[in-house]
């Protein structure tokens, strides 16, 4: 029995890793733009506006692809739709490289859009119904940081090519992982949960006994799902006929918005610009400060992954979100008194660093894990569909606002307007977010399905 967790244990991990590539390249297609961007705007002589439609696209096609691969993932299953968004990464980079104009270039960034939409949906959702409860936060966090180090990856990339000024190798690099990630899922399994929904019982059972410790352990996890199943009706027929099921959607789609409109992305993808804005002027102290934004980043994500599972979800949400606040709030009004003095200009970026970690260690990973939690079997697909397309159609908003409230209303009145969303989201999380540590899929479902309210579905 012993030598059987051991092995159970190593293959769940292995297989969770794998599935976590998939945010190393929704990571490196994040973070390269921001490097990309000064150089490609010089070189395509591209206005401000055209710059925010760069960056903006990629999030147009995630929405398009976390609708499409809502579809996929329910017909097709997670491991296939692994692979069509890694066959787009492949694709899409290879096309932005070359891109000869602006127009060429936005549509190479939809497609690659499609690839981050797909796999933002899948990854984190297979993720969820492959890992074991006890440390399925954890492994959620995993994607979460491999999406981090894809965007500090992405950036040293982009720092090395700035000397040249080599924007088309930045983009393109990118093909390399995703030719990877593409080997990599080939040798991953069918999620049971999947398999279970389309009457594929066998193959669930044989696929949860490599994954658990035990065989009987295996058999309680089946027949779980089993209950779950009969629930007669499913995606958009559950959602229009069931109030409890609404709830859950609504929710989704809540905390996906709750954590676009945090600001993160604003620093991703404009990372040199706020540099700028803070005092630092030459190109290299904007690239080698969006490194260490990046580092950051990943660094305060193993926080995440050291207390999701002890902490629970919805301190740490909290706890992110004030954290965030207080880094935005002192930032902006540090622009607004003035970054002149070396001091000021030091502290201005301490306090956008302050901001970083209170996002990576919970609103970034803990929204994904949620998300991923709280929709019950039979209406998974659909629901997780709703949260990641309202997630990318945010992001689009976000990145394609971000310049233009800058002109139209100062630098510091954009981060303070931040700063207060951040405090309102301290309040929802506290009204709506359940806690679901320690808590399986299905004893989540059986108390939202019946009436529980929202806060209580882990209870």
């Amino acid at each position: 029995m012993k030598a059987s967790k051991v092995s159970g244990n190593r293959f769940t991990w292995f297989v969770c890793m794998m599935a976590a590539l998939s945010g190393l390249l929704f990571g490196l297609d994040i973070g390269v733009i921001a490097g990309a961007l000064p150089f490609l705007a010089k070189d395509l002589h591209i206005s401000n506006h055209e710059q925010e439609w760069v960056v903006s696209s990629m999030m147009f096609g995630a929405a398009i692809g976390a609708l499409a691969a809502g579809w996929m993932s329910s017909k097709l299953g997670r491991k296939k739709s692994m692979l069509a968004g890694a066959t787009l990464f492949i694709i899409g980079s290879l096309w932005s490289a070359l891109s000869p104009d602006v127009e060429s270039l936005i549509f190479s960034r939809v497609l690659l859009g499609l690839a981050v939409g797909v796999a933002s949906y899948t990854a984190p959702l297979y993720l969820a119904e492959i890992a074991p409860e006890r440390i399925r936060g954890s492994m959620i966090s995993m994607y979460q940081l491999m999406l981090t180090t894809g965007i500090v990856v992405a950036y040293l990339s982009d720092t090395a090519f700035s000397y040249s000024g080599s924007w088309r190798w930045m983009l393109g690099v990118i093909a390399i992982p995703a030719v990877i990630l593409f080997i990599g899922v080939l040798f991953l399994p069918n999620s049971p949960r999947w398999l279970a929904s389309h009457g594929r019982f066998n193959e669930a059972q044989r696929v949860l006994d490599r994954l658990r410790n035990t065989s009987e352990q295996a058999k309680q996890e089946l027949d779980d799902i089993r209950e779950s199943l009969m629930v007669k009706q499913h995606g958009w027929s559950l959602f229009r006929n069931n109030g409890n099921f609404r709830r859950a959607v609504w929710l989704g789609m809540l905390l996906q918005l709750m954590q676009q409109f945090t600001g993160m992305n604003v620093v991703m993808y404009y990372a040199p610009k706020i540099f700028g804005i803070a005092g630092f002027s030459s190109t290299s102290e904007q690239m080698w400060g969006t490194v260490i934004v990046g580092l950051v980043n990943v660094l305060a994500t193993l926080i995440a992954i050291g207390l999701v599972d002890r902490w629970g979800r919805k301190p740490m949400l909290t706890t992110s979100f004030l954290v965030m606040a207080i880094g935005m709030g002192v930032l902006g009004t540090l622009l607004h008194l003035g970054v002149e003095t070396d001091f000021r200009k030091y502290f201005a970026i301490a306090m956008l660093l302050i901001f970083i970690v209170g996002f990576a260690m919970a609103a970034g990973p803990v929204v994904w894990l949620l998300c991923s939690e709280i929709q019950p079997l039979k209406g998974r697909d659909f629901g997780i569909t709703a949260s990641t397309t309202t997630n990318w159609v945010g992001n689009m908003i976000v990145g394609a606002t971000f310049l233009t409230m800058l002109e139209k209303f100062g630098n510091a009145n954009t981060f303070w307007f931040y700063a207060a969303l951040n405090l309102a989201f301290i309040l929802l999380t506290i009204w709506l977010v359940p806690e679901t540590k320690h808590v399986t899929l299905e004893h989540i479902e059986r108390n939202l399905m019946k009436g529980k309210a929202l806060r209580d579905i882990g209870a």
